[in-house]
């Protein structure tokens, strides 16, 4: 038994997005081929055509962006039939398409995600994340695993290490450049092998991910919905970046795919932890640690303190 971790980020830019995520779908290798088979069928229902034919993308910044909801206001819900009549219309002829035709293509849109996410429940997925805030700071050295890429291998690692001692798990990334793709690479290879912990997982995470095409492979279309939510809608805890009520309808969904494991933590044999990370600085703890000992060596220095 097998499962895929396909694996998307929203908000890396640091610049619109109240939060940055790297968040991942995972889905058992029994399943997968059932789960895309079924969300092509929900996306031909509800635009009447393959939305994601050609090169097109379903990506959440198009299909959950404000104006959409505007759109899709415009008209109270329409019937399914209906709605995928002027969806398709639209998408057939986007020059000629009234305000009728965008207001059902932008219907559409929204049922689409909200089937997907359905789909998602009825397939088993679990979605997991690391949630970081955007003033977060950033390694230094490049050579290191960052934190938020390592708390989602131990959250994955504790939902197979529950599901059976032999499950394994395969890590699915969107394709980066080329150089950043070998970064990763190494910095994951120095996680899995380099220390005792990662030695550990490695027994269920194979070490080494496999690198797609977004436009070309279903998870990460699905993580990307999952990591573009998560931005703009979970919270927990201190989080008080901008929400878009809106999602939260969406949000809620996502939020029941979470997995819960139970382990000792902190002296406490029944420690919840959730699959979803919330994380205020990126860094590993030695250098967290040796800039503190920077600064009191600096200050000492300059007679502070």
């Amino acid at each position: 038994m097998a499962y895929f971790l396909f694996v998307d980020e929203s908000g890396h830019d640091r610049r619109e997005s109240p939060y940055e995520v790297l968040a991942g779908v995972a889905v058992r290798d029994a399943d997968l081929w059932k789960l895309i088979i079924a969300l092509r069928r929900a996306e031909e229902r509800c635009f009447g055509t393959r939305y994601t034919a050609g090169t097109a993308e379903a990506k959440a910044k198009k299909l959950l962006k404000r104006k959409v909801f505007r759109l899709a206001g415009q008209l109270p819900p329409l019937p399914p039939e209906e709605r995928c009549e002027l969806a398709r219309a639209c998408l057939e002829n986007g020059e000629e398409a009234g305000w009728r035709e965008l207001a059902g293509l932008a219907q559409a849109k929204l049922a689409f995600v909200a089937e997907a996410l359905e789909l998602c429940a009825r397939f088993r997925c679990r979605v997991f994340a690391s949630i970081v805030h955007p003033d977060s700071p950033v390694p230094a050295r490049r050579e290191h695993l960052r934190k938020d890429y390592a708390y989602l291998f131990e959250r994955f690692f504790y939902f197979l290490e529950d599901k059976a001692p032999g499950a394994m798990g395969i890590v699915v990334f969107d394709e980066l450049e080329k150089v950043m793709s070998h970064i990763l690479i190494d910095q994951m290879h120095g996680y899995f092998v380099g220390t005792r912990t990662g030695r550990r997982r490695a027994a269920q995470v194979i070490p080494e991910p496999l690198f797609v095409h977004s436009e070309l492979t279903t998870g990460i279309q699905l993580a990307d919905f999952v990591a573009y939510l998560i931005s703009w809608g979970f919270r927990t805890g201190g989080m008080d970046g901008e929400v878009r009520e809106e999602l939260r309808p969406f949000v809620e969904r996502v939020a029941r795919l979470r997995y819960r494991a139970v382990r000792e933590k902190l002296g406490n044999p029944e420690f919840n932890v959730w699959s979803f990370a919330v994380i205020d600085d990126l860094r590993a703890r030695d250098e967290v640690n040796g800039a503190a000992s920077r600064a009191e060596l600096i200050g000492a220095a300059s007679g502070e303190g």
